[in-house]
C-alpha cells in the first residue's frame, strides 16, 4: 500500500500511468465501449466495478493534462438523433476544473467513429463499469514540471 494514492487505482493502472510519456493517451471506457477490440494494440486495464468519474478524479490527482494541447480531453459526441442526455459531462467539467485552469475549455469532442479510430492509438484503454451513455473520455498526458 502507498500513501497519497487513491485505492481505486489498481497496481496495473498505476504502472501504466508511470510508463506513459508526454502526449500519450489514456481512454476511460464506459461499460458499452468495445474495449478489447479498440484496445487490441494498447494496454487494457480492467476496472469494471468503478465509474468513469471516480477514476477520472483519482487519475488527475496523479497525471497532468497536456499543457501544450488546446483540448487534452476528448469526449464522444452524441450520435445525431439519439435522445440520450449526457449529465456525466457536467461531472467531468467539475472534476477537470479542479485540476486544470482551462476547465471546460480543455474538453473537445469527436464523432463516434472518429473517437473509436483515435482510441485505437491510445497507450491504454481502461474498461470501467460505467453505465452512463457517452461516458467515454480520452486524456492526453502532460508534463510534470520540476517542483511539482
Amino acid at each position: 500500500m502507498l500513501k497519497g494514492i487513491d485505492p481505486i487505482i489498481p497496481p496495473e493502472l498505476l504502472k501504466v500511468l508511470c510508463e506513459m510519456g508526454h502526449g500519450d493517451v489514456l481512454v476511460l471506457a464506459d461499460g458499452n465501449f468495445p474495449t478489447e477490440s479498440v484496445g487490441k494494440d494498447a494496454i487494457v486495464v480492467r476496472c469494471d466495478g468503478h465509474g468513469t468519474s471516480e477514476l477520472l478524479k483519482a487519475i488527475l490527482k496523479l497525471m497532468p493534462l497536456d499543457q501544450y494541447t488546446s483540448k487534452p480531453v476528448t469526449l464522444m459526441e452524441v450520435v445525431p438523433g439519439d435522445p440520450c442526455e449526457t449529465p456525466i459531462w457536467n461531472d467531468y467539467e467539475d472534476i477537470i476544473s479542479g485540476f486544470d485552469k482551462r476547465a471546460a475549455n480543455a474538453i473537445g469532442t469527436l464523432e463516434r467513429f472518429a473517437f473509436y479510430d483515435e482510441a485505437k492509438n491510445a497507450y491504454c484503454v481502461v474498461a470501467t463499469g460505467e453505465r452512463a451513455q457517452y461516458a467515454n473520455i480520452m486524456l492526453r498526458k502532460g508534463v510534470v514540471f520540476a517542483g511539482e
